[in-house]
């Protein structure tokens, strides 16, 4: 989780990670929307997360908003590389 309390970033930790987090942040601070961010191969992660978050933890979750992007990554050898990336809003 990070400092701004509705937003998740996912990495390479286990996918039930981040669906406690989610389910955390809905329900401690009282949070009608919840941002899960996550770039590269972690997108999957994401995607997984939201589908379990919504099917068997909250069913009166709803997917709002999903968005897809690219950024520039540099590369150690020079130059940089195109890096996708997705934000999946989520409300209750």
């Amino acid at each position: 989780m990070s400092k701004e309390t509705n937003i998740v970033y996912v990495g390479k930790k286990p996918v039930m990670s981040y669906v406690l987090a989610v389910i955390t942040c809905f329900n401690t601070a009282n949070t009608k929307e919840v941002t899960l961010k996550a770039r590269g191969q972690a997108i999957t992660t994401a995607v997984d997360t939201a589908e379990i978050t919504r099917r068997r933890f909250m069913e009166n979750m709803k997917v709002s908003n999903i968005q897809l992007g690219t950024e520039e990554m540099p590369v150690e050898e020079g130059g940089t590389r195109a890096v996708s990336t997705i934000e999946i809003t989520l409300t209750r």
